[in-house]
């Protein structure tokens, strides 16, 4: 499938409450300055935090640079998330293998790390700021627009 047939992506993050929700916060913002009509969500390998709204951190380092949570809570992958999304991008190579452990062997080409759009950095991986402070989540918000910028480029 070429990238200019995508109409559906799944951003993935362990939780679902830092890295995932603000990619897709970003993402659908960024596509809409674009005129994009894709199907945008976020999803985590784990269901611990499954229907809690963003991290209050992310949603604040967010909402200063313009993007918005409205409506975003968290929820765990599933197996019909690869029937339902094109592109099923993950934050890091820990949640790629999580993924894989979810697809059906046949939808794991839809698998790929997020950063693998980025522009301007050389990071591979989205590192997950929940434990640290607020430049970490500003750092996440950086790798994101770039990823994100890079991503809608190939999608025009």
């Amino acid at each position: 499938m070429s990238l200019k047939d995508i109409n559906s992506i799944l951003f993935v993050c362990m939780g679902n409450i830092c890295r995932s929700p603000s990619a897709e916060a970003v993402f659908k913002h960024k596509a809409a300055e674009q005129g994009l009509s894709l199907k945008i969500d976020s999803a985590g390998t784990v269901g611990a935090h499954a229907r809690e709204k963003p991290d209050h951190r992310a949603q604040k380092m967010a909402t200063e640079r313009g993007y918005s949570f409205k409506g975003l809570k968290a929820r765990k992958v599933t197996r019909s998330d690869f029937d339902d999304f094109d592109l099923v991008l993950a934050m890091d190579q820990h949640n790629v293998d999580e993924l894989n452990k979810v697809a059906p062997p046949e939808l794991r080409y839809k698998i790929a790390l997020f950063l693998d759009f980025a522009q301007n950095h050389e990071e591979t991986e989205v590192p997950d700021p929940y434990y640290g402070g607020a430049n970490g989540f500003r750092y996440v918000l950086d790798l994101v627009e770039d990823a994100s910028d890079g991503l809608i480029n190939q999608l025009i």
